[in-house]
């Protein structure tokens, strides 16, 4: 199967980019798009791939740095660390969207107009404020 090359301005259209970002992610050394006798980009089906991977990693948190890793041959161990690390982070955000998604059901549900006032959240939050657990607390909402 043939590849079809793509300009530097489809290929941003495609994926709703400027351009401008394409060229940072070039010189960050993420994509290598190949060039006509003219110098001017050509996009492959494989730099589609690796624009979705990296638009999909940004997307969920990873730094350039991090993508940069995760694409590179070269950086095996490295690439694992890099990616128990990010799993670790979004499990931890996961529990926090999850406490977040609780409170805001209860304030949803609540028939005191003021959570703050809410004895049911003030329930969740007491270790907190006695001083006893940091914050978060980590605890569901009832």
């Amino acid at each position: 199967m043939k590849s079809s090359l793509r300009s530097i301005g489809d290929t941003a259209a495609q994926f709703g980019l400027a351009t401008h970002v394409l060229r940072h992610w070039e010189d960050a050394g993420l994509l290598a798009p190949g060039r006509d006798s003219a110098g001017r980009r050509l996009f492959g089906d494989d730099d589609l791939v690796r624009i979705a991977v990296i638009l999909r990693s940004k997307a969920a948190g990873m730094s350039l740095q991090q993508i940069a890793v995760l694409l590179s041959d070269d950086h095996g161990r490295e690439r694992h660390t890099v990616l128990q690390e990010h799993i670790a982070d979004l499990d931890r955000r996961m529990a926090e969207m999850t406490l977040s998604r609780a409170m805001a059901v209860h304030a949803f549900e609540c028939e005191a107009h003021d959570l703050t006032r809410c004895p049911g959240f003030r329930a969740t939050i007491a270790d907190v404020l006695a001083g006893t657990a940091p914050w978060p607390a980590g605890q569901a909402l009832p």
